[in-house]
């Protein structure tokens, strides 16, 4: 379990996790795919009047969560791992979105998303 900490390349972490977090800021902006899939998931495309404290509390929690599966992961060459994680994740996300009725532009968004985080984290692992 000590491994799991001391073992992981914490500055490619980190950066992955900047990296991967500042993405959905760009994502999400109106200028990529913000605006429509607003639309998608029943929001304003004009969006909030003030930031969603929640929202984002949660998003950097769980971004940094993932970051910190993915350093585990590299740290134990377990590359396939957190390939099944991510293709996991992705799934569960888009029956969720399916549930809710998000759209399907929407759900698309969503998981190419944490797809592309992960691979941002990948990335960050390999060059650091």
């Amino acid at each position: 379990m000590m491994s799991e900490i001391t073992d992981i390349n914490w500055l490619a972490t980190i950066v992955g996790f900047v990296l991967a977090f500042g993405l959905g800021m760009i994502w999400f902006s109106p200028k990529m795919f913000g605006t429509k899939w607003a639309e998608g998931v029943g929001l304003d495309p004009e969006g909030p009047k003030k930031p969603p404290a929640a929202a984002m509390t949660a998003q950097t929690v769980g971004t940094f969560l993932l970051a910190w599966t993915v350093g585990v992961t590299a740290a134990n060459d377990a590359l396939l791992t957190i390939i099944l994680f991510t293709l996991t994740m992705v799934v569960l996300a888009g029956a969720s979105g399916f549930f809710t009725g998000k759209s399907a532009y929407a759900r698309h968004t969503e998981g190419g998303y944490m797809l592309a985080m992960v691979v941002i984290m990948i990335i960050s692992h390999g060059i650091f």
